[in-house]
């Protein structure tokens, strides 16, 4: 009798089950999306303090601070990113606020870090491994200083920190690589979050970054749920012209407005502008038809044409994006405020 071990035929048959086990897997992962009453993950982004002369990208440490005490009042959660990645894939029964600052200027390690410290506030600091060390920018010694801390982690944020777009495939690819090169040789290890530097992808340069981290963060509003994609992940942009505590308020109150897909799938726009934007939703999704969105094709915002087919929304829009970037904005007010953003980025033409 043939041992089972060394059975041809045997063999034959493990690889047909394990060939249908992959196959089914892939058909669930692509299936997995459900709706779900979550509260979700809202990530706020960051990048200077008390830097006024740089208004788009600051925040005044005295706001930042009454913004904190606001998330503490509401009794919201802090989240902890070791956590969002542990349990992306599971329902959020309480809101999460989930801090991030991008760049890794000076101003955050002299102004915010010692406050963040203090408090034990988790985040991620996206780090661009170029301009480390330079005027304004943090030290790789304070970068590990501040790394040290469990509550305090590191993400990616390029090594060139360039509209990654205008480079040629080749050039994106080396410039990943050469980032992950130094945070190995300077960390001891690459980091599982990335930042897309001014929130610009192609999904070409997507399908590259999930062989490389776990995660991905745009620079799209919106609250992060299980349906999000993980390599489009939406943060809040907070600064002087978007941090006043008002505002702020309603930001941070804010829960997902879910979503089963979105076309196109790819958000560059190289030639079709203005793109052809259908967003289909859940069946169960109960008042979807409530929903309102603006957007900012011809670089100027108003609402938008909206048509409702079944449980699929098309955006019909009235004019072209212009470079570089294109927005639409989508909310919907249903026991409290839904939100989803979508930043198209946009191909110059010559």
């Amino acid at each position: 009798m043939i041992s089972k071990k060394f059975s041809p035929v045997a063999s034959i048959i493990n690889l047909f089950i394990f060939l249908i086990f992959i196959v089914n897997s892939i058909a669930e992962e692509k299936n997995s999306k459900y709706f779900n009453d979550e509260l979700g993950t809202l990530s706020l982004m960051y990048h200077r303090f008390d830097e006024n002369k740089y208004p788009s990208t600051n925040i005044k440490m005295d706001i930042f601070k009454n913004q904190i005490q606001i998330i503490k009042v509401k009794n919201y959660q802090f989240e902890d990113p070791d956590n969002f990645q542990k349990n992306f894939d599971s329902p959020k029964n309480e809101k999460k606020i989930l801090i991030t600052i991008d760049d890794a200027f000076s101003s955050f390690y002299e102004k915010a870090w010692p406050f963040l410290k203090k408090n034990k506030i988790p985040f991620i600091l996206f780090v661009s491994t170029e301009p480390v060390g330079k005027n304004g920018y943090m030290t790789w010694k304070q970068i590990k200083e501040v790394e040290k801390e469990k509550f305090a982690y590191i993400g990616n944020h390029s090594h060139s920190h360039e509209y990654l777009l205008d480079l040629n495939f080749q050039d994106f690819k080396k410039d990943i690589n050469k980032s992950i090169k130094i945070f190995k040789n300077e960390l001891g290890y690459s980091p599982i979050y990335y930042s897309h530097p001014f929130g610009e992808y192609s999904q070409k340069q997507i399908e590259f970054l999930k062989k490389k981290f776990k995660f991905a963060f745009g620079q799209h509003s919106g609250v992060i749920d299980v349906n999000k994609d993980k390599y489009q992940l939406p943060r809040f942009p907070i600064n002087e012209k978007y941090g006043d505590l008002d505002r702020f308020k309603f930001v941070v109150d804010l829960l997902p407005l879910q979503y089963k897909r979105i076309e196109p799938v790819d958000m560059y726009i190289t030639q079709n502008n203005p793109p052809k934007l259908i967003i289909e939703f859940f069946e169960n999704q109960k008042n979807i038809k409530k929903i309102n969105c603006f957007s900012d094709e011809g670089n100027k915002w108003d609402k938008s044409n909206i048509v409702f087919t079944d449980q699929k929304l098309q955006v019909n829009f009235r004019d072209k994006f212009l470079f570089r970037r294109g927005r639409v904005n989508c909310s919907l007010n249903d026991n409290g405020w839904h939100w989803f953003g979508i930043q198209f980025s946009v191909k110059e033409i010559k």
